[in-house]
């Protein structure tokens, strides 16, 4: 990669960060490109159920999808680490994108067999192009002052944040006129345009000389013992987040609010984290980031706890709001440390590994919360659900103190 774009003099704002060379075309191109993380989860879900007319076999199209997106992300990550961006992440697109075409094609009219749909779901998440984790690990190489490091990782999971607020509203009026097939045919076009643009932007490194690559054993993340405390609090935020998802919609289910209701209180529950993180950017913090993400995981397991006591819709909405105001924070921070920790030729790779640690805890705490409600009071799932992240954010701590000590 050519030299850091950015000069120390630069103030650190979100401002600054977008005055950089090159930082406002690549990120508009990432942020195109990742859209569909908003958009095609629940494409696929109502794509399927309209052709299948079953819940079942969409649940379970959309758990292969996730499992493969979710679990093979490392793998992914590891060959744009090796290959560089424009080498690997371009073919990972159309064959992601082609897979998706081809699933609208099959769901675009009823009468579509199950195992057509779940094998096309499948090859879509195998292929799925690590972006975010990309771009956050050309982020060290394009400023020289760390500064604006984190007002980038601030805005960039700010901004991530809001492709899971606006993809749902983008299907919901593009199904108004169009079958659901359409939302996923939509993903497909918006992954292709944006990797395309994302790629050929000049702060995009092209391909690696041979002798610049990575060998194998770089390659892997052997030795990165500071990963463990960003992955675990990932884990935890992730849990709280999949478990928030389905404790709302029971706790306005118990007391007879409509299904609206829901998507305002997690609406709230999104626009909470995007203030957090810009807040979280723009403070010039003294503490350790190491001290500080296991006491951001922990305040988030707490306010997730005490929501379980909210008498009504608004004490709820108001405590789901301070839950989500360490989200963003808790996760800028691990994607920081992580990229601190990683052995050098293995930043994309530590990036994926909290993603993957965020996406596991979140289809985990959905899970679990499913098997406890019905179980257990509802007041007492919400502190089950909290305290496991609480635990994990003591764990990370725990996990950190060697780390301190030398």
């Amino acid at each position: 990669m050519s030299a850091p774009l950015s000069t120390a003099s630069e103030r650190p704002t979100y401002a600054a960060v977008l005055r950089v060379p090159h930082v406002r075309r690549t990120f508009a191109a990432s942020l195109v490109a990742r859209l569909p993380y908003g958009t095609v989860s629940l494409s696929v879900m109502l794509s399927v159920t309209r052709a299948t007319g079953s819940y079942a076999v969409a649940g379970t199209v959309l758990a292969l999808f996730g499992a493969t997106a979710v679990l093979l992300s490392p793998l992914r990550a590891a060959l744009v680490d090796r290959y560089g961006p424009r080498r690997a992440l371009l073919p990972m697109a159309l064959l992601y994108a082609g897979a998706l075409s081809l699933l609208a094609a099959v769901t675009w009219r009823p009468g579509a067999p199950a195992l057509l749909p779940a094998a096309l779901a499948t090859a879509a998440g195998a292929c799925a192009p690590p972006l975010g984790p990309t771009l956050r690990a050309l982020w060290g190489g394009l400023f020289d002052d760390r500064r604006l490091v984190k007002r980038a990782y601030g805005l960039d999971a700010v901004a991530e944040e809001l492709t899971f607020v606006a993809g749902p509203l983008l299907v919901g009026a593009l199904v108004r006129y169009a079958p659901p097939a359409a939302g996923v045919a939509l993903s497909a076009l918006l992954v292709t345009a944006g990797t395309i643009a994302f790629v050929t932007s000049p702060a995009v490194p092209g391909v690696r000389p041979s002798a610049e690559r990575p060998s194998r054993s770089k390659g892997r993340l052997r030795g990165a013992r500071g990963l463990v405390e960003p992955v675990l609090v990932a884990g935890g935020v992730g849990l709280a987040v999949g478990a928030l998802d389905l404790l709302v919609m029971a706790f306005a289910e118990q007391r007879r609010y409509g299904d609206d209701i829901v998507a305002w209180v997690l609406a709230a529950l999104s626009a909470g984290s995007a203030a957090g993180g810009l807040l979280n950017g723009a403070v010039e913090w003294r503490g350790s980031p190491r001290v500080r993400l296991p006491l951001l995981g922990a305040g988030l397991g707490l306010a997730v706890a005490a929501a379980g006591f909210a008498p009504g819709l608004g004490v709820l909405a108001v405590t789901v709001i301070c839950a989500g105001l360490f989200i963003a924070p808790a996760l800028t921070t691990s994607y920081l440390l992580a990229d601190e920790s990683a052995p050098e030729g293995s930043r994309t790779q530590a990036g994926a590994w909290v993603n993957t640690a965020v996406n596991a805890g979140m289809a985990g705490g959905s899970a679990a919360v499913g098997a406890l409600l019905g179980r257990l009071p509802l007041g007492w799932c919400f502190a089950v659900s909290g305290g496991v992240t609480l635990t994990a954010a003591m764990a990370a701590l725990a996990a950190a103190a060697p780390a301190r000590r030398r």
